[in-house]
């Protein structure tokens, strides 16, 4: 079932929840809605849901498979809803909360007791979860109980799967496995889904393509490989992982940089057009010397060695901050320690206008 969003507003009062939004969500694709607080993902969703209603706009509409839905209530939309908090019935057995939508369902179309019982098995089979169907929500871990509100979404067979911050509220550990469950299960039943989420690296990990929102409005469509890599804009570069911004120019497809800033943009560049360079901290190196003039001077202030890379935060001579990552081997072949002198060298970069930049901060 694929999805398609056309000239998409809402309004809440004087507050814009989403300004003029477009996107299309392929058949049996993993779609996740990426952006901080507010930025409008989570009204998309629920606007696709049928749980609210956008703005009369004669552009607007929303359709699945070609057809549209915008005046179709909730219960004919055929999607299942997961929410972040679970909502599973606490006096429900784990197989009762499961089958609870098949119960519900109009006589002439409700499956029979023993159809539901055995839909009810192949779920908990599929989540991971079989002997654990007469056990209660609280008997279940947070991992367990979210898996249990997945199961009890797909059991109505829907054609569109929606999930609002799904994981939010477990812990680091429990959402990772749950992630890599979570992609596991979709390659085998490819459903359409669309996933919210404020989490970078879950919707790197787990979505086929990212939907990057902010203020209302997408900033970059793309795979996860693409928004992260070639992210078209500075919020996508700053919001997908650490990132250090300078002062610079290009001349002649070189970059050149100057000292780092942090907030703001500097008043000029004398003969040209200042240039705000983003470069991650696995795109700079150290070194203990300069060669040919190169690189920014800097003292090394403090270093993270806890894992597979060694992190360390250097300060250069104006008092901004760069965050290098490099290998170990690198790391103790530089003989690195809090106090030393060193240069920080680009070996990749991204370039914007720091006029944009500084207008954005």
């Amino acid at each position: 079932m694929s999805i398609e969003v056309r000239h998409i507003s809402k309004s809440f009062g004087n507050f814009t929840a989403l300004r003029d939004v477009s996107l299309q969500v392929h058949d049996g694709e993993l779609l996740a809605l990426l952006g901080p607080s507010g930025s409008g993902k989570t009204t998309l969703l629920r606007i696709i849901s049928g749980l609210e209603v956008p703005d009369a706009n004669p552009d607007s509409e929303i359709l699945f498979h070609g057809q549209s839905v915008v005046d179709r209530p909730v219960r004919h939309r055929e999607v299942g809803f997961v929410f972040q908090h679970y909502a599973l019935f606490r006096h429900m057995t784990v197989a009762d909360n499961i089958g609870f939508g098949l119960r519900m369902r109009p006589r002439a179309t409700r499956p029979s007791k023993s159809e539901i019982r055995d839909r009810v098995g192949k779920l908990l089979k599929l989540i991971q979860l079989e002997g654990f169907g007469d056990r209660f929500p609280s008997q279940l871990s947070g991992g367990q109980r979210q898996r249990v509100a997945l199961a009890r979404a797909l059991a109505v067979e829907p054609k569109v799967l929606l999930l609002d911050e799904p994981f939010g509220a477990l812990d680091a550990k429990v959402r990772q496995g749950l992630r890599t469950w979570l992609r596991r299960l979709h390659d085998e039943i490819h459903l359409t889904s669309v996933l919210v989420t404020h989490d970078q690296e879950e919707a790197l990990e787990v979505a086929d393509r990212v939907v990057v929102m902010n203020q209302s409005r997408i900033e970059q469509i793309g795979t996860p490989d693409e928004v992260f890599h070639h992210p078209k804009t500075p919020f996508v570069m700053e919001f997908l992982g650490q990132v250090n911004v300078f002062h610079g120019r290009v001349t002649q497809d070189k970059i050149e940089l100057d000292d780092p800033f942090v907030n703001e943009a500097d008043e000029h560049h004398s003969g040209s057009r200042p240039q705000a360079v983003y470069a991650r901290p696995h795109e700079l190196d150290i070194q203990r010397e300069s060669t040919n003039g190169e690189g920014i001077a800097a003292t090394v202030r403090r270093l993270h060695l806890a894992g597979p890379i060694a992190r360390v935060l250097l300060e250069a001579e104006n008092g901004g901050h760069v965050q290098v990552h490099m290998s170990l081997e690198r790391f103790y072949e530089l003989a690195l320690q809090p106090g030393v002198a060193a240069f920080v060298v680009p070996k990749n970069g991204r370039v914007f206008d720091a006029t944009v930049a500084a207008i954005r901060d």
